[in-house]
């Protein structure tokens, strides 16, 4: 395992990134008058789950840093559902969702690793 000198050294932020991509790619098949709708919600929801991840990083104590862990997966739960969403209101095919939902739940995983490792650490 390397070393971790900063966030972006973090696997679960990289996925998390690679979500992010895979949100905007999908999305861009929604039509122009789900822009305001689940176009940017999903996007909102898949960008904040990077962002929080890098922001609770830097914080300068655990419990702020596992806060922001948490609201990661907060916005992971919300871009799974709304995914789901747009699959069954029609915005997608019937299973185009899933290569995303599987890094979904990768990302999940990684995250509930990472914040029970964090939460094992004497506080910062």
């Amino acid at each position: 395992m390397s070393e971790v000198r900063s966030y972006r050294d973090l696997q679960v932020w990289q996925r998390a990134m690679d979500v992010a991509v895979g949100t905007y790619e999908l999305t861009r098949a929604y039509p122009r008058d789900e822009l305001f709708g689940l176009t940017s919600q999903s996007r909102r929801a898949a960008a904040s789950i990077a962002a929080n991840i890098a922001e609770g990083y830097g914080r300068a104590s655990t419990p702020s840093y596992l806060s922001f862990l948490r609201i990661a997966r907060g916005s992971l739960k919300e871009l799974e559902t709304h995914l789901i969403l747009a699959e069954r209101v029609g915005l997608l095919a019937s299973g185009a969702t899933a290569p995303l939902l599987d890094q979904t739940d990768e990302v999940g995983r990684m995250l509930h690793g990472l914040i029970t490792r964090v939460e094992a650490q004497p506080s910062r």
